[in-house]
């Protein structure tokens, strides 16, 4: 029961699968316009942070340099005159640098070849003592490394390094040059923890300028999707109340029509079978009271009985081929449009004439229903109301399908339909008729009569059994 209530539940109606079919699209295309902006702001973004750092660590290793330049003016004097050896010069030149300090963190360190500190007046356990193989938190070589600098000329290298004011581990940018004479590596450094910060908030200020732009992007297709639901609820209910106006107008033209036939079943009943039997039966009365008295007229008032009785079963048949005419399931609607012609001429006087080719019984069940009524409306209303005395009824095959003709030369529609309700109605039927078959119905009347022409579409013919396709189109 459960597996059926969720079933049941699920189920998209029709005007849920056009929202969905409508908005699935909208959906797609938004999210890949997200992603795409999105990736590209996080790229654009990227560069910009990698260019800002490049930026900062320049302007860092470009004031190392200046301290250095300072530092080597300072001692140059010494160091140029003073001989490899000179250990006086080499405690001169180390006092000169320990005294020269800048900003909170800002020092002077050396190291000689062998790995010894000679050197460090912010951290001065370093001093005397060989840090060879010294590494930083994360591994990076910090002694081998500036020595290994120092020999080729001059660098760059950064570590982890303990801030001397704050003794927290920070980035530690250093610049170091070589004096290959007491093979010594002079350096200093700055500590560049205030540009991850600046790094750091840059790239929170990008991942937040992101997010709003995803939520932006969010509401815009929230509120276009939102759009898209009330114009479509706009929209559905307008074609439902249209659709519903119809529907009552086709309800009620369908009771019109059948009442409309009733009624013209009731006075055919009334008009002809009913006085007929009447007839039959007053003839019938009549035969038998003079059979009663032995009057020699008794057999002329059986035999017009006979012959009412006759003529009641005649006009029963005549409704019924009205209704269904039989000859048009069993013969085709050739022969079935010829009764229907020569009885109308032969009932109204009307002179007529039909022509047709044989189509072999070609037409499927609906186009033959759908002609033969609009040709029984069509002289329906000529013998109601055309005042016409010739009627051309014409049946073939074009490349356009089947083409029926009816054309008479009575006073023409406009003269013929005023006063006369059913009129327009029966052209209403023809239309109905002829618009479920996808064909066309066309309808010219002026003072010279009138010409009611429908087609039937190809795609209305059957397949012959056993046909050459130059005979389909004419057979």
């Amino acid at each position: 029961m459960f597996n059926k209530g969720m079933r049941f539940r699920f189920r998209l109606g029709y005007g849920q699968k056009l929202f969905l079919l409508a908005t699935l699209p909208l959906i797609i295309a938004a999210s890949a316009i997200a992603l795409v902006v999105l990736n590209q702001s996080r790229q654009l973004a990227e560069r910009e942070i990698a260019s800002l750092e490049n930026q900062l660590r320049a302007a860092k290793r470009e004031e190392l340099k200046n301290y250095l330049s300072i530092a080597r003016t300072a001692i140059v004097n010494i160091y140029g005159r003073a001989k490899p050896n000179d250990e006086q010069a080499k405690l001169e030149v180390s006092r000169i640098l320990s005294s020269m300090l800048y900003g909170q963190d800002g020092y002077f360190f050396v190291f000689d070849y062998e790995g010894k500190n000679l050197v460090s007046p912010r951290q001065t356990y370093l001093i005397d003592k060989n840090w060879r193989g010294l590494k930083d938190l994360n591994g990076t070589e910090i002694t081998d490394e500036l020595i290994r600098i120092a020999r080729t000329g001059s660098g760059y290298h950064t570590f982890q390094w303990t801030k001397p004011s704050t003794r927290e581990i920070a980035p530690f940018e250093t610049y170091v040059i070589g004096l290959q004479d007491w093979k010594w590596a002079i350096g200093t450094g700055i500590f560049v923890d205030d540009v991850v910060e600046s790094v750091a908030a840059a790239q929170a200020d990008v991942t937040k300028r992101i997010r709003e732009t995803f939520i932006y992007i969010l509401a815009i297709t929230g509120v276009a999707l939102l759009i898209v639901f009330m114009t479509g609820m706009v929209i559905t209910v307008r074609e439902m109340r249209l659709a519903d106006r119809k529907l009552k107008r086709l309800t009620q033209r369908v009771f019109d029509t059948q009442e409309e036939e009733r009624g013209r079943v009731a006075r055919e009943l009334h008009d002809s079978i009913s006085q007929i039997l009447v007839g039959v039966r007053y003839a019938l009365d009549l035969a038998r009271r003079r059979l009663k008295s032995d009057d020699i007229d008794t057999a002329k008032n059986l035999d017009r009985g006979i012959d009412n009785l006759s003529g009641a079963i005649q006009e029963v048949r005549r409704i019924s081929r009205d209704l269904r005419p039989g000859v048009l399931d069993d013969l085709g609607l050739g022969p079935a449009l010829r009764t229907l012609v020569d009885e109308f001429a032969e009932r109204t006087g009307i002179k007529t004439n039909f022509e047709t080719v044989v189509f072999r019984n070609r037409l499927d069940n609906n186009s033959k229903i759908a002609l033969y009524r609009i040709a029984q409306e069509a002289l329906t209303n000529i013998e109601r109301h055309a005042q016409a005395t010739f009627v051309d009824v014409s049946l073939v095959g074009t490349p356009k399908g089947a083409v029926m003709r009816i054309s008479d030369n009575g006073l023409g529609l406009r003269n013929t339909i005023r006063g006369s309700g059913s009129q327009g109605l029966g052209t209403r039927n023809m239309q109905e008729r002829i618009d479920q078959l996808d064909g066309t119905l066309t309808i010219s009347s002026d003072n010279q009569g009138t010409i009611v022409e429908a087609i039937v579409p190809l795609t209305h013919m059957l397949e012959p059994a056993f046909a050459t396709p130059e005979k389909d189109l004419n057979s």
